[in-house]
């Protein structure tokens, strides 16, 4: 039951693009790039922030087996591609850079005030590019939700126009006449709609991803600055 119906619906649309106009066929080529750009980006960011999900949770619990705030940072441990880790591994740096003492080439036991104000704008600068990270690409997705909408609407209008240009030319409104133009128009309505909706869905999903990174990362940065002041940091200073 279902193949007539298919070769009806390709017979039907390969009828509407021979009869369209250039101008409409090329509004279907740019709809038909905006949908292939959009599914790339969501399934490339959605990969993103599920691996970004993943090895942050495995990077925050070997965080919290740790007794001591560097003790990571001084096992040598890399973790690519992990935000809640490149935020702790900028914070131990400015940290051991902070704690060196040149008179025996080692480490301090304490660290100052000043130190720590120093620290906490490196772990806020760290958020930021790992946030800008993750939302890179993004603005991409919600030109495409935007725009498509936007194409087919210009595709609908151009469609009607063609019509009544043809209908005013040839002297009669006719179905021959009228057709082409009319096809082309809804054609590219439902094109734009067919962009517009998965990618919104997509976009939709992909931000509140985004703003839950984000809150990790801004959670996580507030944590090691508690832990260095509770470690690094004398009562009376």
């Amino acid at each position: 039951m279902n193949i007539p119906v298919y070769f009806f619906a390709e017979s039907q649309l390969h009828y509407v693009w021979s009869r369209a106009p250039i101008e409409g066929k090329t509004i279907l080529l740019v709809l038909m790039v905006f949908s292939i750009f959009a599914w790339w980006v969501m399934a490339f960011k959605a990969l993103q922030m599920r691996r970004a999900k993943k090895l942050n949770q495995f990077f925050d619990a070997e965080f919290r087996a740790q007794k001591g705030v560097l003790g990571i940072f001084d096992r040598r441990i890399q973790v690519d591609g992990c935000p809640l880790f490149t935020v702790y591994n900028d914070g131990s740096l400015e940290l051991d850079a902070r704690l060196k003492d040149p008179a025996t080439d080692g480490r301090k036991r304490y660290v100052s005030l000043k130190s720590m104000e120093h620290l906490k704008r490196t772990l806020e600068n760290a958020v930021a590019r790992e946030s800008l990270k993750l939302e890179s690409g993004l603005i991409l997705l919600a030109i495409v939700v935007s725009g498509a909408p936007f194409m087919g609407l210009l595709g609908t209008v151009w469609g009607v126009m063609i019509t009544f240009a043809d209908v005013g030319q040839k002297g009669q409104a006719d179905l021959a006449t009228m057709a082409p133009g009319v096809s082309t128009a809804l054609v590219t309505t439902v094109a734009g709609l067919l962009v517009a909706i998965p990618s919104m869905f997509g976009y939709n999903y992909l931000i509140h991803n985004l703003r839950v990174r984000s809150v990790e990362l801004d959670n996580f940065a507030q944590e090691l600055v508690s832990k260095i002041e509770s470690e690094y940091l004398k009562d009376d200073e």
